[in-house]
């Protein structure tokens, strides 16, 4: 539900003293697509853009914001409302976007939002206030992406405590971002002067308000709040002495002087009402119980205590943020059953008069549990579809048991257990769950109780799964079918937002077993495959297109990993994409198509649509990276590694797996051998303790050509052996021959090490045959040499380092004094020798083999 006092510019008293420097300094904005007002509580940010709204001859568009605004959709509904009110018939496209929720494609609620303010034919000023409240990660990209490519018409005002958590240093370089900070909103001497004068009855002396000026270093609301106290000092010298470096917190000082002076029905109305981010006569009458409620507002207003109307009308108020703080602190210190008493009763109001949401929080701070669960089930569709951001902390700050015997709010908080990991707690209340809900099979009807059922059993299986049993996860799979064969909407419950390492996405960067997996991929694909919308697949589709990879199956992987990116269901989720189109890029790369690979990836940013866009950015752009080392250059690899401030130090952790190999791997490559290795160390703990088989092969096996890099060959055998003793058993292939001719020789030397006498002092157990069918995939026999560098003659090598050094074919020829035919004729054999097909793999190879040292 829209608030429509949060969308009105806030009353201005006519005894404001006048800031023409302030106004011009507002005024300057305008030549700017964004102005950001950002100073702490009581510098009169609100105060100033109010003033400045009202004399402004163009229309303004003004949102104030609060804690609840920290969810997408809700932000920009305020957003689009808001110019709507000042622009009649603004949003008629984008109102039925933001009303699908989170199913919404968020690039096009913002392209609609572009649009229509490209289509206004006037210049308009829109305000932001209080934007230090919207934290969520989502909104901030969004916005940013808003402010690319505003209009040139349009002009956004920010008030905020704090600097902007977005990048802005390109709008600054480009003259898009004016800004007015705490010098600029700061009272001069001449405006404290005019103040004491103009709007107080106070008879101050220069020096006297010279004095207080330099205590308050001209911050506006230190100056209101002497001007309070003083008028009830009996000695005003001595008063305005005793504000002077004996208090830490000025603020609270005053402030508790303030308060300590007014009558005792007044203080018992503003410490209770304090609780209310806005307030009316018969709310604040609900919550005091004071049958004067607007005369006590009326009184408030006229001895100026901080309250700001919110409407020409003076039908609604709210308090200075800094005073209500301060009065709740108060409140709550004071007498912690009264702060209860106080949300309950707000809550009641709330909830009577429609806004149930605002009555969830209240009831939250008043400890009234079964209400919130009661207002949280009467709202649960709308909740999970568009303010699931908001439904998550609700529930998170319940008690476990307040909502027991709730079916889709127990499932949805068990969601958010596994979503963060708490794995043994989400295990205990899906047990819980199945043996509530068994008994509630006479209580509800067939169908509902076959869904209560079917999303149960759902998350039985996701348990199962994640304590790795691949049988009993299928047994649960069964009865999902049974009761809910259109599937459970947990199973694409945030598929569009970035989890990171997800071991319900990857299955194989969980499931040791790779023959299990095998099966049970093979059965659901069966399974699901033909139903039309069952984004679910989506990911069984890309973990069989990986294993299939691994094993070298490259025809058969490309098939299914096609069978996933040719459905429209899974177009909506990211994750899902993702995941798809890395494992073609990577299936195309191996067949000798890395232009196809590069494509793929290419294409696939322009089509993510997510809150988590940069989050999914790092990703596809660290596998880029990769295919950049592949192609021999390290250009791009360098760029994504200082773009996205990658560095060896950072902590490892499971969300960022995929991004410390990519990392690793540049560092090795770029010679920074150190770096990558302990980087590697460390990634191999965290994988060990997580017990992650597959990316500790990865680990290893990076390990040992980072090692033979640098001619440590010893150590590169042992990390080499551990890699070949893990994979063996899974039929590791492709995780060690797309490393290329250095892993050739690499286990070209373990053969024969093996075959003679080990260096390796305690070997592990390590098929040769299973070294020998490597090998053979590379199209390399023990028969041949230990090193293909030793292949090259003197003359090819001299032409490869002369290619490396930047030469042409001519410029080769004349420096070693041969015709252009013979360097062509050696080039071949080069090719051929080194098994590559064009200059850059080449280079790459030559590279790998210390060739062009």
């Amino acid at each position: 539900m829209i608030v429509s006092t949060k969308l009105y510019i806030p009353h201005v008293r006519n005894s404001l003293v006048c800031r023409p420097r302030l106004m011009s300094k507002l005024d300057e904005g305008r030549s700017a697509k964004l102005t950001l007002v950002s100073a702490h509580a009581g510098y009169g940010k609100t105060t100033a853009l109010s003033e400045w709204a009202k004399q402004c001859s163009e229309p303004v568009a003004w949102v104030s914001l609060d804690n609840q605004d920290n969810d997408w959709i809700r932000f920009w509904s305020y957003m689009t409302t808001s110019i709507e009110m000042r622009v009649p018939g603004y949003g008629q496209r984008i109102f039925p976007l933001l009303e699908k929720g989170t199913s919404v494609q968020y690039e096009r609620v913002i392209s609609e939002i572009l649009n229509e303010l490209n289509a206004l034919s006037s210049e308009l000023i829109f305000i932001l206030d209080d934007f230090h409240l919207i934290e969520l990660p989502a909104i901030h990209h969004s916005f940013i992406y808003l402010i690319d490519h505003l209009p040139p018409h349009i002009h956004i005002y920010i008030a905020s405590r704090t600097d902007l958590m977005m990048p802005t240093a390109r709008l600054l370089a480009r003259g898009e971002l004016f800004q007015i900070n705490i010098q600029d909103l700061r009272f001069q001497l001449d405006e404290g002067l005019n103040f004491f004068h103009d709007t107080t009855d106070l008879l101050l002396s220069k020096e006297q308000v010279t004095e207080l000026f330099k205590q308050t270093e001209g911050w506006v609301t230190g100056m209101q709040l002497a001007a309070i106290s003083l008028k009830r000092s009996d000695n005003i010298a001595e008063s305005i002495h005793r504000f002077s470096g004996q208090h830490h917190h000025i603020s609270d000082y005053l402030l508790e002087e303030v308060l300590r002076h007014q009558s005792e029905s007044l203080r018992e109305f503003l410490l209770n009402t304090s609780i209310l981010n806005r307030l009316n006569h018969s709310l604040c009458q609900a919550v005091t119980g004071q049958l004067n409620a607007q005369e006590q507002l009326e009184k408030l207003e006229q001895l100026n205590l901080f309250i700001i109307p919110l409407d020409d009308n003076r039908n609604w108020y709210r308090y200075h943020h800094l005073f209500s703080e301060f009065l709740r602190r108060v409140l709550w210190e004071s007498d912690p059953g009264q702060w209860e008493q106080a949300h309950i009763r707000a809550a009641y109001w709330l909830e009577n008069a429609g806004f149930d949401e605002e009555a969830v929080e209240h009831y939250l701070e008043g400890k009234q549990y079964t209400d919130v669960v009661r207002l949280i089930e009467k709202n649960l569709h709308t909740l999970m579809q568009s303010k699931s951001v908001t439904l998550n902390r609700w529930v998170s700050v319940l008690p476990d048991n307040s909502f027991a015997e709730k079916p889709m709010i127990e499932m949805f908080y068990i969601s958010i257990l596994l979503g963060v990991g708490e794995w043994e707690a989400a295990f205990r209340r899906v047990k819980q769950a199945e043996l509530w809900f068994q008994a509630l099979h006479d209580k509800l009807p067939g169908t509902e109780w076959n869904q209560v059922i079917g999303n149960i059993y759902f998350f039985c299986a996701v348990t199962s799964y994640l304590q790795k049993d691949l049988v009993q996860t299928s047994e649960y799979f069964e009865l999902v079918e049974r009761y809910m064969p259109e599937g459970s909407l947990f199973q694409t419950m945030g598929r569009n937002r970035f989890q990171g390492y997800d071991s319900f996405d990857d299955h194989l960067a969980f499931i040791d077993d790779l023959h299990a997996a095998d099966t049970f991929l093979v059965k659901w694909i069966k399974v699901w495959k033909k139903k039309k919308v069952y984004p679910f697949i989506g990911y069984l589709y890309a973990s069989y297109s990986k294993l299939l990879y691994e094993w070298n199956r490259l025809d058969e992987a490309e098939f299914y990993v096609n069978q996933a990116l040719g459905r429209k269901d899974i177009e909506p989720f990211a994750r899902i994409v993702i995941h798809n189109t890395i494992s073609a890029a990577r299936i195309k790369q191996a067949k000798g198509d890395p232009d196809g690979a590069l494509a793929l990836l290419t294409k696939v940013k322009s089509q993510i649509d997510s809150p988590d866009y940069e989050l999914f950015m790092v990703k596809i752009e660290a596998e880029e990276a990769i295919h950049s080392l592949q192609q021999g250059s390290s250009e791009y690899a360098l760029d994504w590694m200082g773009r996205y401030e990658m560095a060896h130090t950072n902590e490892v952790s499971m969300v960022r797996v995929a991004e410390h190999l990519a990392l690793a791997r540049v560092l090795g490559e770029c010679g920074r051998t150190e770096e990558a290795l302990d980087l590697l160390e460390r990634l191999h703990l965290l994988l060990m303790k997580e017990d992650r088989l597959r990316d500790r092969i990865k680990v290893l096996i990076l390990q040992s050509m980072t090692l033979q890099r640098v001619s440590q060959t010893e150590h590169a055998l042992v990390a080499l052996e551990g890699a070949l003793h893990l994979g063996e058993p899974e039929g590791y292939i492709r995780s060690f021959i797309d490393e290329g001719p250095m892993m050739g020789v690499l286990l070209s030397i373990y053969l024969k090490d093996q075959q003679t006498n080990s260096r390796l002092r305690n070997p592990l157990q390590v098929s040769l045959t299973y070294v020998k069918q490597l090998l053979q995939v590379m199209n390399i026999t023990p028969e041949d040499e230990l090193s293909l560098k030793e292949i090259l003659t003197e003359q090819e090598t001299k032409i490869i380092r002369l290619i490396g050094n930047g030469l042409s074919n001519k410029e080769v020829a004349y420096d070693l004094s041969i015709k252009g035919e013979t360097v062509k004729s050696h080039i071949k054999n080069v090719y051929r020798k080194l098994r590559v097909s064009n200059r850059v793999q080449a280079l790459q190879r030559a590279k790998e083999l210390n060739i062009l040292d």
